[in-house]
């Protein structure tokens, strides 16, 4: 098969049936050469060639070299341990929303939203009061500042449930919480605290492996730390910010990770949205999975990159979007991409799945693609050594070129880190906007990290860190089976320690939120638009420090208000019985 040089190319734009169009130059007139594209099942054979994504560089070609090649066969891993770990992707079979759900639901909104605008007439006429922002009668032929649909959203439906979110607590966020009580003169206008709190078992916080602690040796040395560096550098990294234990723990998390360099952030959230426009600019395509994080899609909109989402976990609609991508070239111009970067996370926050790494690896090694992997809920909470999603699957860490995370979860402090090849680390420290404006990570929370991830490492002389994450896995399969049992309908990944509780209704998630904090069980409530506006949830998020007491006491609240709420409509069969051996619960040393 003849081999094309696209780089000699006058230009390309797609052609019929799934083709590339070639103009190449040719003595004094100009060839055209079509040019086969990747077909669903493999390469689609061609009697010039076929194209294939290259690297970095976006040629098009599975070596890089800017030339498309002729027929290759899908290069799948063949191994046991690719198979295994596939297997393990396979996640639980997610309901259908049931149509009369559906239909409930959208006449709750409906309603809503029309006594909502009849609200919003009579305050426009001053017939009835509100204590939230009103336009000025003074500034009438002014552009409207509260107008738009977002903050007539907040004003008239979330208003309804605003005191499910946004509670003070005055404790650690532990295995149990401290809720502070208060009331609402004017329905859920203001508040006004009773000065009273209530205990309760916290299924709410992101303490996977139980280090939100504020007693203990390793307490005692973040004060330390404290009391010798204070409390911030009140600088830049690319000033005055680096210290010697913000060097220490960017080695440990090199370490940590399995991967050459790594660079540590104060902010999680900015981890994603300051870096990913050091990564990717205009002429670079993003491929982003339909429900990744709002700091993903933000960071993604800042660098000018062309933009194609695929549908959740899906790694067949993200084969055809790349094999799209890839024979259409950029809009109007159809040269090739000069990167393409996929952008995925480890365990979805709002779905409980867990990503399907493997298929996405085998793509990766077909297409060439750079692939962006957000570990912020998965790093310390999933595999046998708490390593992520890789450590889960048993695949290379240096496989993934950016793997991404934050120390807001498992290791008990606040901010992130990026990870991969030094050349990479080194462009985002030069590059990065939060490296040139924002402030690096305080000495005591450096001192927190350092801690907890050499606990998991079991550098800290214990077996602390292991016994965490043994216990954690267990609280896991012993909650989601006994919600399954319930004939609640449960949703995500088995091994997740996120698991999404569906109400689809926002009045049950109402209803359930209260009840259970009324009977000392703390959840998280979960609506529009954080999730589609028919799939409301309550999300549990389990951590070490949970005894199998704690959670049989909030599983027996959960099962009573499910019961009086009509909440166990689960169609999925029960599961087998755990053993005894399943049930036995592990021994943690803390």
């Amino acid at each position: 098969m003849r081999t094309v040089n696209v780089n000699m190319a006058l230009r390309t734009r797609a052609g019929k049936n799934g083709t590339v169009i070639l103009q190449l130059p040719g003595g004094d007139e100009t060839k055209v050469k079509p040019v086969h594209s990747a077909g669903k099942n493999g390469v689609v054979n061609g009697r010039v060639g076929v194209v294939l994504n290259g690297s970095a560089n976006g040629h098009c070609s599975p070596v890089s070299n800017g030339h498309a090649v002729g027929h290759h066969s899908a290069e799948k891993p063949a191994t046991s341990a690719y198979e295994r770990a596939k297997k393990l992707s396979h996640q639980a079979p997610n309901e259908k929303t049931p149509i009369l759900m559906v239909i409930i639901t959208l006449y709750n909104y409906i309603a809503l939203t029309v006594i909502g605008y009849i609200k919003e007439y009579l305050r426009k006429f001053r017939l009835i009061k509100t204590p939230g922002a009103l336009e000025s009668i003074k500034m009438k032929d002014f552009v409207p500042l509260f107008q738009d649909f977002d903050s007539f959203y907040i004003r008239n439906i979330y208003r309804k449930l605003r005191d499910l979110f946004e509670n003070p607590i005055c404790s650690v966020p532990g295995a149990e919480l401290e809720i502070m009580e208060r009331t609402s003169p004017d329905f859920n206008w203001t508040y006004v605290m009773t000065g009273r709190s209530k205990k309760s078992i916290n299924l709410g916080s992101y303490n996977y492996l139980g280090f939100a602690e504020n007693s203990g040796s390793r307490n005692e040395m973040v004060e330390k730390a404290a009391r010798y560096y204070g409390n911030g550098v009140c600088s830049t990294r690319q000033e005055l910010g680096t210290t010697d234990k913000i060097m220490e723990l960017e080695r440990l998390t090199a370490s940590f990770l399995g991967v050459e360099s790594a660079i540590t952030f104060s902010m999680g959230f900015a981890t994603n949205s300051l870096n990913i426009p050091a990564l990717v600019t205009e002429g670079c395509l993003v491929i982003s999975d339909k429900l990744n994080h709002s700091s993903l899609v933000l960071g993604i909109r800042l660098s000018g990159a062309s933009v194609k989402v695929f549908e959740h976990n899906d790694p067949e609609d993200l084969e055809k979007v790349l094999q799209d991508a890839i024979s259409s070239g950029r809009p109007r111009t159809h040269q090739p991409w000069k990167k393409i970067l996929v952008v995925v996370e480890g365990i979805y926050s709002m779905e409980g799945s867990i990503v399907c790494l493997p298929q996405i690896m085998a793509l990766k090694k077909k297409y060439k693609f750079y692939l962006y992997l957000d570990e912020a809920h998965s790093i310390g909470a999933l595999g046998s050594r708490g390593r992520g999603v890789t450590d889960f699957y048993g695949i290379d860490p240096k496989d993934i070129d950016i793997l991404m995370g934050t120390f807001t979860k498992s290791f008990g402090a606040c901010g992130g880190y990026i990870g991969g090849r030094r050349e990479l680390v080194e462009h985002i420290r030069k590059h990065s906007h939060s490296t040139t404006y924002g402030n690096s990570l305080p000495a005591p929370i450096v001192q927190q990290i350092i801690l907890a991830m050499t606990a998991i490492m079991g550098e800290d002389g214990t077996s602390t860190g292991i016994s965490r994450i043994r216990q954690l896995a267990w609280n896991t399969k012993y909650v989601r089976h006994r919600l399954r049992d319930m004939k609640f309908i449960v949703i995500g990944h088995d091994q997740s320690p996120v698991i999404p509780v569906m109400m689809y209704m926002p009045t049950r998630v109402g209803a359930f939120n209260r009840m259970c904090r009324a009977r000392g069980v703390g959840t998280v409530a979960v609506g529009f638009p954080a999730t589609p506006i028919i799939e409301a949830r309550i999300r549990i998020c389990l951590s070490a420090a949970h005894t199998k007491e704690m959670l049989d006491k909030a599983l027996e609240v959960m099962s009573d208000i499910g019961e009086d709420l009509l909440l166990k409509q689960s169609h999925q069969p029960r599961p087998q019985p755990l053993t005894e051996e399943e049930l036995r619960e592990p021994t943690i040393q803390w």
